[in-house]
Parts: C-alpha cells; sequence; structure tokens
C-alpha cells in the first residue's frame, strides 16, 4: 500500500531512478493539498481588496498572518515529531487542519477578524506540517542527492499549485462569481491530501536515544550547525520577499488585466515553477546550492524593477510570471537542502522547524511594512524600497551562508 516501500524506480539500463517512493508519496499528498490551497490564494487577494476593499496595509497585515503568525506551530511541530518519531502523524495533523480551516473561511463572510482567524489557522496547518514533512524527504534520501529530492517534490507541488487557480476560476464560473463554492470545494480537495497521506506514506522511525535531553537542550543542539549561517541568512532572505498577493495585484494594476482572469497570474508562476524546480535541484547538486540561490533571488529583483519599470501589456503578464516561478524554483527548497546535509537526523524536524520558523517571522514583517508603504508612498516607490531591501540582504546571505559551520 506505502509507495514508500517500493524503494528506487530503475531505469532500461538498470540504475537507479532520481528519487525513492518516500519523495514521490509526499509529492502527491502536497499536489492535491496545493490545488486546494492556491484555490483560496488564487482568489483571497482579489477577495479582500476589491471584493471587501482591505486598504494595502490591511492586507499586508494578513498577507503577513498567511505565512508569518505560524512561528510557535513550526516550532512545536518539528521538535514533536523528532522527539516522538512521528513525521508522518505530526504533518498529518497539520494537514487536517489547514482542511478544516476552508470551512472557516466558508464561515467567515465578510469579517476581517473571522477571516484573519481562519487564515491564521490554515497557515497554522502548514506550520504544523512542513517540517516533519521536509524531515522525511531528508531522511529518506542521501546528502547529496536532496537537491534533486527536494526539487522533485517541489514540482508536483507546484503542479497543484498551476491547477489550484485554473479549479478556482472554473468554480468561479460555475458559481457566478461567487467565492463561497471555491472555499466549499478546497475543503473537499484538502481532505483528499489527508487521505492520501494516511494510505500512501509510509513514517521513518529512529531508534530512540539512550539518553532523553532536555527541550532546551535539543534546541540549543539543533540550532548549533545553522546559527552562524542557515538562520540568519533565512531571515535576511524572508525580509527580501513580499509576498504573491502584492506582486500580482500590482501586476494587475499595470496591466489593466480583467479581474476574472486574476487568478491566471498564479497559474503562469506556477507553470514556469513546476518546469523548473527538478532541474534546478539537479543543478543545484552538481554546480552548487548557493548558486542557484542567488540567482533565484535576482529574478526577485528583477520582477521588483520592472512592476516599476517602463514595460507594459502582454510582455510584462509574460515576464514576470516567468521570472517570479523561476525565483521559487531555485530557491524553495534548495535552503532546506542546505540545512538537511547538516542537521543531525535525530533533530532534523527541529532545524528545519527553527529556520522556516525565522523565515517565516521575516516574511511577517516584510509583508506588513510593504503594505505600508504602499499605502503612504503609493506603488512604484514601494517597489523601488523592496528591491533595494533585496539588493542589500542578498550578499549578506551569501557571505552567511559561505561561512565554514
Amino acid at each position: 500500500m506505502y509507495l514508500s516501500t517500493l524503494g528506487r524506480t530503475r531505469s532500461a539500463d538498470g540504475s537507479r531512478g532520481a528519487v525513492g517512493g518516500t519523495v514521490l508519496a509526499l509529492g502527491a499528498v502536497s499536489l492535491v493539498t496545493d490545488v486546494s490551497a492556491e484555490m483560496i490564494t488564487a482568489v483571497l487577494p482579489l477577495y479582500l481588496v476589491i471584493g471587501l476593499q482591505f486598504s494595502p496595509a490591511a492586507y499586508g497585515l494578513i498577507d503577513g498572518l498567511y505565512t508569518g503568525a505560524t512561528v510557535l506551530l513550526r516550532l512545536a511541530g518539528g521538535h514533536l515529531a523528532d522527539r516522538i518519531s512521528r513525521h508522518k502523524a505530526v504533518a498529518g495533523a497539520g494537514y487536517l487542519l489547514s482542511a478544516l480551516a476552508k470551512l472557516g473561511l466558508l464561515a467567515a463572510g465578510t469579517s476581517a477578524p473571522l477571516i484573519g482567524l481562519a487564515i491564521t489557522a490554515d497557515r497554522a496547518g502548514k506550520g504544523l506540517r512542513t517540517a516533519p514533512r521536509d524531515a522525511l524527504i531528508t531522511l529518506t534520501e542521501p546528502p547529496e542527492r536532496l537537491g534533486t529530492a527536494f526539487g522533485v517534490h517541489r514540482t508536483m507541488d507546484a503542479t497543484g499549485a498551476f491547477l489550484g487557480p485554473l479549479a478556482a476560476v472554473g468554480v468561479l464560473a460555475l458559481a457566478g462569481g461567487a467565492f463561497g463554492p471555491v472555499f466549499l470545494a478546497s475543503f473537499c480537495v484538502a481532505l483528499l491530501g489527508v487521505l492520501i497521506l494516511a494510505l500512501f506514506v509510509q513514517d521513518v522511525r529512529l531508534p530512540a536515544p539512550r539518553e532523553r535531553k532536555p527541550a532546551l537542550s535539543q534546541w540549543r543542539e539543533a540550532l548549533a550547525p545553522a546559527r552562524s549561517r542557515l538562520l540568519p541568512a533565512a531571515c535576511l532572505l524572508g525580509l527580501a520577499t513580499v509576498g504573491d498577493g502584492f506582486v500580482f495585484l500590482l501586476l494587475q494594476r499595470r496591466t489593466d488585466l480583467g479581474l476574472g482572469w486574476f487568478p491566471l497570474l498564479a497559474v503562469g508562476t506556477s507553470l514556469a515553477y513546476l518546469l523548473l524546480a527538478a532541474p534546478l535541484g539537479r543543478l543545484a547538486d552538481r554546480f552548487g546550492r548557493l548558486r542557484v540561490m542567488i540567482s533565484g533571488h535576482a529574478c526577485l529583483v528583477a520582477v521588483y524593477l520592472l512592476l516599476d519599470g517602463p514595460l507594459g501589456g502582454w510582455p510584462l503578464l509574460v515576464l514576470i510570471p516567468l521570472l517570479y516561478g523561476t525565483f521559487y524554483a531555485a530557491t524553495d527548497g534548495i535552503l532546506m537542502a542546505m540545512a538537511g546535509a547538516v542537521l543531525p537526523p535525530e533533530l532534523r524536524a527541529t532545524g528545519l522547524a527553527l529556520i522556516q520558523s525565522g523565515q517565516a517571522l521575516s516574511y511577517l514583517v516584510s509583508s506588513v511594512l510593504f503594505g505600508l508603504a504602499w499605502q503612504a508612498w503609493g506603488p512604484g516607490p514601494a517597489c523601488l524600497a523592496a528591491a533595494a531591501a533585496a539588493a542589500v540582504v542578498l550578499p549578506v546571505a551569501v557571505l552567511l551562508l559561505r561561512r565554514k559551520p
């Protein structure tokens, strides 16, 4: 029943395939879950800013909560998974919480506090599941192939992100533009992801340590390999990222794209992501993960500059999703591959959670600041400020990542 018991596939010449069954099974879970998540993500900026008339600052706060308000659960999820050596169970609880949060959005109506609560619950589920899921990948793949493994997983994840906005467009069309059916359909798809996890993903049980260390000692030990490099670099890189919703809203305004086509901006980004994630993961394993990550953030700076540049019309509609998808393909998973190669197996999920939490907290700050800058200065100066901030923090992050552990 478990895909992970099949081991690695073999090609015609008898060589082993790129990844094992656990990566493929988790990729299938992420694919289905991302269909559900991106159905919401694709319409949420439109729903809040256009439909409910949220200000840029208010949307920035909501967008920050969408990713950054899950820090404690990220840490708790990673630590709990390591503590009880049940990564699948902790990840499953996170997937289920996110699924139930979709019903919360359906019940929230136009209440901003309830919408914020439902979004926080959804992202809390993501925070709870991410570190145990990524730890399972690192525990079943050799260190020298982690870039490839995360590339394959992120490709399947991005396939769901590609299909999700298309599904949202279809449901919106059938529902006459009503958002409620989108939330309900998203809930049903999310439950399917939980079912796939329960049936097809096998857990990895590590031998219990001879001596149980206090929790604080465990966290210090998990942080030790990353405290001088990976964690501060992740925080800096989080500050350079303003969020998909802002990018797509600005692109829609620059090109006068019809509101009905708005979810397709996420489709274009996801298409570039899914086509490039696996090749860039293999490239990172072969030529260096840091080089690929630098190239990805250079694409992000280009996106910010183009949003305030002279280019417009369909060339901008093609170029920004391409660059933005390339940014994600070259960065999402690469940092986790770098961390997975140095963190001890028995503390893998805890260490990954610490790094992810630092990045998420920085993202919350970045999103709120960008929303305030947009409201105070206008979208153009806000984009230039984001580009300048990214150009400043990227070299510092590179220096940190190049330091010897």
